[in-house]
């Protein structure tokens, strides 16, 4: 209760959360079994962060643990750390700033919407009585909103789930963050371009339409597969660039550009997820080559990207 209250004592210190995790595998791989195989992706220039490291390992563990109890008849785990960069503007609810990402992906079962509003509640579980406490993750939000960060959760029934921690970087004496008034403007757009956005999320369909007008591209929405088979299939007009989400209810995004390109075959297309570009890649939900987007992304990554494949 004093974690999720974010009042329990920590002890932070300069972190290099990469070595950090690499120092604990042994511990995390003993706590999978053996139906469970453990891969890690760092970033070999990671930022260092401020954080009680035990209390960060605890945090680990206890998402590795949630994800082997997801995945009773075994499955893969993937932890990944990377830099962060949240700018002004972004959907999200970190705020903008300098952050490294830990990132823990499972294939496990995955958790309803109902069940992902309530995760961080404390004592709330899903599991039987005698498994769990319903305090692992209140405990990883409580220390990791205590140290200065945040922590997002994705998740798809029968796809699995990835917990993404946000740590603030720590800046070295006389190091200051990158002023925005430097920052390269977003590339502009051809007005005579058209792109499709697939996104079952009301919320996040509707954030990325405004920006792309904004940019000054003709946009198409749609919020399922279906429907934009059916806007692809009696629209007239080309459509430049299929932006659609990769896990959906009912067509997945990948099962969407599979049949998309059977009506256009030369149709280009950008891929939005939740999820890690090493969770996705490893996991087989879709083909190497792709181009990603990771979310939640901001005004300025989306509209380099969307120049980047465009013009690819």
């Amino acid at each position: 209760m004093l974690a999720f209250s974010r009042r329990q004592p920590l002890d932070p210190k300069p972190l290099d959360v990469g070595r950090l995790v690499d120092g604990m595998l042994d511990l995390v791989n003993r706590a999978l079994g053996e139906t469970v195989s453990l891969e890690v992706v760092g970033d070999p220039a990671l930022w260092r962060v401020e954080a009680d490291p035990n209390q960060l390992e605890n945090a680990i563990l206890n998402l590795a643990v949630n994800a082997r109890d997801a995945m009773p008849e075994g499955g893969r785990l993937v932890i990944e750390t990377r830099n962060a960069r949240v700018e002004p503007g972004d959907a999200a609810e970190v705020a903008p700033g300098d952050y490294v990402m830990v990132a823990v992906t499972d294939t496990g079962t995955g958790m309803s919407r109902d069940t992902l509003g309530r995760v961080f509640e404390p004592f709330f579980t899903t599991k039987e009585v005698g498994r769990g406490t319903g305090l692992g993750l209140s405990q990883v939000y409580g220390f990791v909103r205590q140290s200065g960060g945040q922590v997002k959760i994705f998740s798809q029934e029968h796809v699995g789930t990835t917990v993404r921690i946000y740590l603030p970087r720590l800046y070295r004496e006389g190091e200051a963050p990158e002023d925005e008034a430097v920052a390269l403007a977003a590339a502009p757009s051809r007005q005579d371009e058209t792109i499709m956005v697939v996104e079952d999320d009301d919320d996040v369909r509707a954030y990325t339409v405004e920006v792309l007008r904004e940019l000054g591209y003709r946009v198409l929405e749609a919020h399922d597969g279906m429907t934009a088979l059916r806007l692809l299939e009696r629209r007239e007009t080309t459509i430049d660039l299929l932006f659609t989400d990769v896990v959906m209810p009912g067509m997945s995004g990948s099962e969407l550009v599979e049949r998309a390109r059977e009506l256009k075959a030369e149709l280009k297309v950008l891929y939005a997820s939740g999820y890690t570009r090493n969770a996705i890649m490893q996991g087989g939900r879709l083909e190497p080559g792709v181009e990603l987007i990771a979310k939640p992304f901001t005004y300025e990554s989306l509209a380099r990207k969307i120049r980047d494949v465009l013009e690819a």
